[in-house]
């Protein structure tokens, strides 16, 4: 089809006819015809067939054309049909002058309507003239049916001959010429019916026959053409009566098929604009009810009890960092990518902007969205100190319990031996034993004092930090301390008893006073040796476990010393046996003054010696540890310090390209698609360094003095490179689209990226009102305050003091914009209805495809106004809605 609108196109049509010749034709032909029937044959059979084309509609027709219009009846009847006005009365008696009154009335009203009757009266019509009565019916014809026909400013004959010449020029044999013998094979009449109803006539089929009587196949035109074929030369009137009922009936078609497709063309963007309404409401929904679950879980701050429960939460973080987040980051950035591109299909199709249910509009989202980020921020802060704390926590309670456990083996029996009275039943040399043995134990008991203090300092520490078993531990710290106050009144009130008793006892072994006195100093430094070397230990750098190896190594010096002073209270001990061995003393060789014995001693010793090399074994491991740690770092340092210069750099030449490109938008939208297309190639190097990020903190890292980037300033980056590339790339397919929709050339549109950027002064793709107002007068605008405050409010509605290049272009392009309106919407609807106010669901159904008419149906309100029917509906206020020009 659309290859034959080409062809009439560009076709050229060099028919014209002089009036005077016109008129000197006809007369001829018809002095020619007055001898032949043919011609008056011809005519009463096509101008009978045209009359009942139209009484049919008054319920009547007639049979033979010179009887039956004889009484003016049905004459008065046809013109009433063909004009749509009512006619005077007419006279309903059957004499001579009744009908003669009639047929008057007729010719009266024909001649009305600027029609001249040349010799035709009433009395020929009532004698039934045939030939009159033919030319009146002629003049009828010329008058109703052909005289409205223009093509290009034409006559009426010169126009429906061009008409024909147009909607025939693609067919084989057809060459109409006139409006005779042009038409005697009967193709002419099948071009035409097949050119606008394919469906009833097989062109392809026919054939044009050449012999005697010059017949042409086709079925559908015998009954038409029967009586043309065999004249010499059709009748012309004859031949334009019928081709002016296929104008008429083809020409209606197309102006409803034209309003039809205005009006799916129309329906069509209102429906997809509903859709991407539906989705936008829909993606809106779901992603701020995901910011809805997530933000109470971000916010709470309540810390557990253990590691591992705080160590299920850490990685719960790094979940939601890495599997959950990255997607709803995309949904936001696609939302508002989504919403941009909607309001402006709404802009260029001069719909009224959408705008979102409450609570749902992209600053809802945004400010949403803030929200989320600052519950996230700080929150995995707090969940690594959290860690921090309750691994101190951990490390002073096994502390605490090492300490109080060694204190509690000390001093368990202590009570009980100090409450003992066996000094009343001993001898002097047994009393003064037991005060130098209580003098000892005073040593060993002001030894312990210091441990009692850590006791109670790391007991008081764990409370500070809120250890969750403090009540525990509280009273553990309290027995030891009342326990410890009462050892401390129970050893004065013994010293007391053994002073008065000193008087009475005069001997004491002195070897052994002396081995008691060497010895329990030593095995409290052996106890604290041994304390120390089994003591945990944490560090998180390489100075400070090197500081823990200096210390061990120092001890180590000690350890010579320290088995000197064993060796000489061993000797003590020797010298004890020896004397009583020399002097055959009826005694015990175990020293009355001191409860450390030799055995103790040694097997202390042997203890420290075998902790010795243990401790530089687990010093040197934790040393290897923190090399590990600070390759991580190093490692960690040199990925971060690459790629936050390289997102850095690639933000700025996307802001820089964003004002600085030039050239098609289709290039710079496949340039931006390049740089996206490298951004996304760049995320191997993103996921490494997660990795990297990863093994740190499962090393418990904390701190790198060799780089300034955290994963978060990375992760923070990223999202805000791929965020901008992509609003960028959303940017220019906007200008691509408002340029197609508006039909902006290249040029144009490269115009308006010169004005904008030369006067954008500060280079930022952003212009003020200032320079704004000097761009449109370089431009030719005359603009008063009035004008140019209207102007404003169009490009910057929010009052933000600047313009954009989008909103520019938007203004640019609204100043010529050709779309469709609210009153070419109901002008085509007024087609599809005849002319009537209002239009029925059949009619819809009838002239639009079957999804269009069901949603006009369901839409459309009912029509109440004047000439209302039963299932009128109401166009006007459907068509007002599409562009927000009604409350429907």
């Amino acid at each position: 089809m659309n290859s034959m609108n080409q062809i009439e196109t560009n076709m050229q049509y060099t028919y014209n006819y002089e009036e005077d010749e016109y008129m000197t034709q006809e007369e001829e032909w018809d002095r020619d015809l007055l001898l032949d029937p043919a011609w008056e044959k011809q005519q009463r059979k096509t101008f009978t067939a045209w009359c009942n084309s139209h009484l049919r509609k008054a319920g009547t027709q007639i049979e033979n054309i010179e009887e039956d219009f004889r009484n003016g009846l049905k004459l008065m009847l046809l013109l009433e049909v063909i004009s749509g006005e009512r006619l005077p009365k007419p006279d309903r008696g059957k004499m001579r002058f009744h009908k003669i009154a009639n047929v008057n009335k007729a010719l009266d009203y024909i001649a009305s309507k600027g029609v001249k009757l040349v010799s035709i009266g009433a009395e020929e019509i009532v004698d039934g003239n045939v030939k009159m009565t033919l030319g009146m019916i002629w003049t009828i014809i010329l008058r109703f049916a052909i005289q409205d026909i223009s093509v290009e400013e034409t006559s009426a004959k010169e126009g429906l001959l061009l008409w024909c010449q147009r909607k025939t020029a693609p067919y084989r044999n057809v060459n109409i010429q006139n409006f005779h013998l042009s038409w005697k094979d009967g193709l002419g009449l099948c071009a035409l019916i097949h050119r606008h109803r394919p469906d009833l006539i097989d062109y392809s089929k026919l054939n044009k026959v050449i012999s005697l009587g010059g017949t042409a196949c086709c079925p559908a035109v015998i009954w038409l053409t029967s009586d043309i074929v065999n004249t010499p030369k059709p009748d012309e009137r004859a031949i334009m009566t019928y081709v002016s009922c296929f104008y008429h009936a083809f020409a209606g078609a197309e102006q409803a098929e034209t309003a039809a497709n205005r009006i799916c063309k129309v329906l069509a963007v209102n429906q997809e604009n509903e859709r991407l309404m539906e989705e936008y409401e829909r993606l809106a929904s779901e992603l701020l009810e995901w910011i809805r679950r997530t933000i109470p879980w971000l916010e709470n701050r309540t810390p557990e009890k253990t590691m591992q429960a705080m160590q299920k939460k850490l990685e719960d973080f790094r979940d939601y960092r890495r599997k959950h987040k990255p997607p709803k980051v995309q949904e936001k950035c696609q939302l508002e990518i989504n919403f941009n591109t909607l309001q402006t299909k709404l802009r260029i199709s001069n719909r009224p902007a959408f705008m979102p249910s409450e609570g749902k509009m992209v600053s809802d989202i945004a400010g949403a969205w803030q929200r989320l980020e600052q519950a996230e921020k700080g929150y995995e802060e707090w969940l690594l100190n959290e860690i921090r704390r309750l691994e101190r926590l951990e490390h002073l309670a096994e502390k605490f319990r090492q300490k109080a456990s060694t204190h509690e083996q000390w001093a368990y029996g202590k009570e009980q031996i100090l409450l003992q009275k066996d000094y009343e039943s001993a001898s002097l040399t047994e009393v003064r034993a037991m005060l130098r043995k209580h003098e000892a134990f005073e040593s060993d008991l002001a030894a312990h004092q210091d441990r009692v203090e850590q006791i109670a300092a790391i007991a008081q520490e764990l409370n500070e930090l809120d250890y969750h078993d403090a009540a525990s531990v509280n009273d553990r710290c309290q027995k030891i301390c009342d326990q410890w106050d009462s050892l401390g009144t129970l050893t004065q009130k013994r010293r007391e008893a053994l002073e008065r008793t000193e008087k009475l006892l005069e001997t004491i072994d002195q070897l052994h006073l002396e081995f008691a006195k060497r010895a329990a100093p030593f095995n409290n430094w052996m106890e604290g040796a041994m304390e120390d070397l089994q003591d945990m230990f944490i560090v998180h750098s390489i100075e400070e476990i090197q500081s823990l190896i200096s210390a061990h190594d120092q001890f180590k010096a000690t350890l010579p010393e320290a088995d000197g002073e064993r060796q000489a209270i061993l000797s003590i001990q020797n010298e004890v046996e020896k004397v009583i061995q020399s002097y055959s003393m009826r005694i015990s060789a175990s020293n009355p003054y001191s409860t450390v014995t030799v055995e103790e001693i040694r097997s202390k010793w042997e203890k420290v010696k075998q902790l010795v090399p243990q401790r530089d074994q687990s010093l040197q491991e934790e040393l290897a540890r923190q090399h590990a740690n600070e390759r991580l770092r190093r490692q960690f340092a040199a990925q971060a310090n690459v790629i936050g210069p390289w997102i850095q750099t690639k933000m700025e030449e996307i802001a820089r390209s964003s004002i600085e490109m030039t050239g098609p938008l289709e290039d710079q939208m496949n340039q931006l698609k390049q740089y996206e297309h490298n951004i996304i190639n760049y995320k191997h190097n993103i996921d490494k360094l997660e990795g990297d990020h990863q093994l740190i903190q499962e090393a418990l890292v904390f701190d790198n003095k060799h780089t300034n980037y955290t994963m978060e300033h990375i992760r923070v980056g990223w999202e805000l490179l791929l965020t901008t590339i992509a609003r960028t790339i959303n940017e220019v397919e906007t200008q691509i689209l408002t340029r197609d929709a508006k039909g902006i050339t290249q040029e144009q549109m490269n115009d308006f990226r010169a004005s904008f950027n030369h006067f954008d002064r500060r280079k930022n793709g952003l212009m003020d009102h200032d320079d704004f107002r000097a761009c449109l007068i370089s431009m030719g605008y005359d603009l008063g305050e009035a004008e140019f405050a209207r102007i404003m409010s169009l490009v910057d509605p929010n009052g933000q003091g600047t313009v954009t290049f989008q909103s520019f272009i938007d203004f640019m392009t609204r100043e010529t914009a050709d779309t469709d309106t609210a009153e070419q919407v109901i002008a085509s609807f007024r087609i599809l209805a005849s002319d009537k106010p209002y239009i029925l669901a059949d009619e819809l159904r009838r002239e639009l495809p079957p999804e269009q008419a069901q949603y006009c149906i369901k839409r459309m309100p009912p029509y109440t106004g004047p000439g209302s029917v039963p299932g009128a509906l109401d166009y006007t206020s459907f068509s007002s809605a599409l562009y927000g020009e009604s409350d429907l």
